[in-house]
Order: structure tokens, then C-alpha cells, then sequence
């Protein structure tokens, strides 16, 4: 009798133990047939498919589509555009398109983002379009020319986004009120942001407000800020970074970090950061960190969105120099 009911008691909890990873299992079919079913969902929604020069560039497009769109970088996440070389898969990428988006003002070296779409017959949006661009004077340039990094000044990356809410409503007309209403939510965190920013830089003394970083990319932070820009003249970027720079203004540079008792000079993570060591290293000061300039940040770091990289380039600028 013992053993029979021991027996019956093994079968009953076979049993139950098949019923519980029975139900657990079409749980999560159920889970899985939903979360599909809303990607698919989703996708079949798209109007269409923005491909993006640079990273920063992708995230103002992204605050105004919403999941309106694919977005997609040709750029990942500490590239360089000054001096990337396209691919047969950028090719690819571009020719799928609906709309490009470049960030303009020569950022992209020898206009790659314009000859692909070009090549492609695709409609290209500047997005630095209306920007009164700053002015730099380079080694072995006659006349100066325009300074692309526009976007390091929150009213300028509030233009950027206001052409392409004028270029996707152009293109997709039927969700207008959509894209306006994601567009005017964002601009209002760009102005939190500038808002916040200013607090965190009045609270440095005003002679300390001298950057140094690894190429000439922040004279539009510096000049909405109160900065005093450093950077050596005819700085260039990627593998060969500071080949253009001469040894008379390597010298101007270390004296000027000299002359304002500069504290920290930085490192960018999408520049090759070793000739600004040697810098830190000949003028006798600290690598007071890295910041995100011409690219932002990879998925999951601080700097994967244009507030995140802005708010943790400030606060690692703040650190360095107080």
C-alpha cells in the first residue's frame, strides 16, 4: 500500500511539475508572440529610413521621428569624420534610404556624406544650414574657414534640429503634429541643458576657464561659455593627430598654458591621444581627462546621447580646472 501510494505521489508530481513548466513555457510564448507582434508593429508604422553622417547628428534625428523612422549612423560611436573612408556597405546603407543627413560646414573631410548621397540621387538635409558659423584660421589656408563643430553650443544644436522637423514633416506630412510635438518636448531640454550648464560654469573662477583638448573642436562651447580656447593652430585628427601642427605653434600652445595657469589639458575619444600627453608631459600639467567631441558615446555609456555627452564633458571639464 506504501509503495503504491509512494508510486501515485511520483505521478502526481510528474504531473504537476509537466503542468507548471507547461504553463511557464506558453507564458512565455505569449510574452514572445506579444513583444514580436509589437516590433512588427512598430516597423510596419515606419514612414521611413534616415541615414545619419555622425552619431550626433543620428540622435537629433531620432529625438524628432521618434519610432516614426529607422535611423541609422554611418558613423559609430568614436569614429572620426574629418578623416573616414567610405565602405561598399555606407554604399549599401545610403541607397536604402529615404533621407540623409549630413552635419555640414566641411565636418565630413572631402564631403563623403554629400558624394553618397549624390551618387545615390537621395535628398541630403545640412543641418547646420542657418548657423553663423565661427571662423579659424588653419595652417596653410589663406583665408580662414568655417569652424563644422556647431553643435558644442546647445542654440546651435536647437537649428539642427529645427531643419530636420522641417525636412521629415516635408517628407512625411500626415504625422506633422507628431514631429512638433517630440521637437518642442526636446527643445526644451536643450535649454534645461544650457540652463544647467551655465550654473555648473559660473561656479569656476573666470581665469581658470582655459580649455585645452586634442584638436580645435570647441571654440563654440568656448565662446557661449566664457572659455578661453587653447588649442594648438593646424591641429589635425585620427592616426597622424597633431602632424599638422608646426613646432612654432606647438610652442604658442604650451606657452599659453603656461600663461593662464592652466591646470588640466584633455584628450578627446575619438582622437588619437598621444601628442597631447606629450604636451601635458613638456608643460609640466595633467591629462585632466576625456572628452566627447566629434563622436558621442557607445550604447550604455554616458555620453550615448548629445545631453549625456554634453553634461559629461562639462562635468569632467569642471572636475579638471576647479
Amino acid at each position: 500500500m506504501l509503495k503504491c501510494i509512494g508510486m501515485a505521489g511520483n505521478r502526481s508530481g510528474k504531473s504537476s511539475n509537466a503542468k507548471g513548466l507547461w504553463r511557464f513555457a506558453l507564458i512565455i510564448a505569449t510574452v514572445g508572440i506579444s513583444c514580436f507582434s509589437v516590433t512588427c508593429a512598430a516597423e510596419q508604422n515606419r514612414v521611413g529610413i534616415a541615414v545619419c553622417s555622425t552619431t550626433q547628428v543620428a540622435d537629433f534625428v531620432r529625438q524628432v521621428v521618434g519610432d516614426r523612422w529607422e535611423v541609422q549612423s554611418v558613423l559609430t560611436p568614436g569614429s572620426d569624420p574629418h578623416t573616414y573612408q567610405i565602405t561598399p556597405a555606407d554604399v549599401q546603407l545610403v541607397k536604402n534610404a529615404t533621407l540623409c543627413f549630413e552635419n555640414g560646414l566641411h565636418l565630413e573631410g572631402a564631403d563623403w556624406m554629400k558624394n553618397l548621397a549624390a551618387d545615390a540621387g537621395k535628398k541630403l538635409v545640412t543641418c547646420t544650414d542657418r548657423i553663423q558659423p565661427i571662423m579659424i584660421e588653419e595652417e596653410g589656408q589663406a583665408v580662414p574657414v568655417r569652424d563644422p563643430h556647431a553643435w558644442f553650443d546647445p542654440a546651435n544644436a536647437r537649428i539642427y534640429v529645427l531643419n530636420i522637423l522641417d525636412a521629415v514633416v516635408a517628407a512625411d506630412p500626415d504625422h506633422e503634429r507628431e514631429y512638433k510635438a517630440r521637437t518642442e518636448l526636446y527643445l526644451g531640454q536643450l535649454r534645461n541643458l544650457n540652463a544647467w550648464i551655465i550654473k555648473q560654469v559660473n561656479a569656476l573662477p573666470r581665469e581658470r576657464r582655459v580649455l585645452v583638448t586634442s584638436h580645435d573642436a570647441f571654440n563654440y562651447f568656448c565662446k557661449a561659455y566664457g572659455f578661453e580656447s587653447a588649442a594648438p593652430e593646424g591641429w589635425s585628427t585620427g592616426a597622424e593627430v597633431g602632424a599638422g601642427v608646426t613646432p612654432a605653434s606647438r610652442a604658442k600652445a604650451i606657452e599659453s598654458i603656461r600663461k593662464f595657469g592652466v591646470k588640466s589639458i584633455f584628450v578627446e575619444t575619438s582622437v588619437n591621444p598621444e601628442v597631447i600627453k606629450q604636451m601635458a608631459s613638456e608643460a609640466g600639467v595633467q591629462v585632466g581627462g576625456s572628452l566627447y567631441s566629434d563622436s558621442m558615446g557607445p550604447p550604455g555609456s554616458a555620453g550615448e546621447t548629445y545631453l549625456g555627452m554634453m553634461r559629461e564633458n562639462v562635468l569632467t571639464i569642471i572636475q579638471a580646472l576647479e
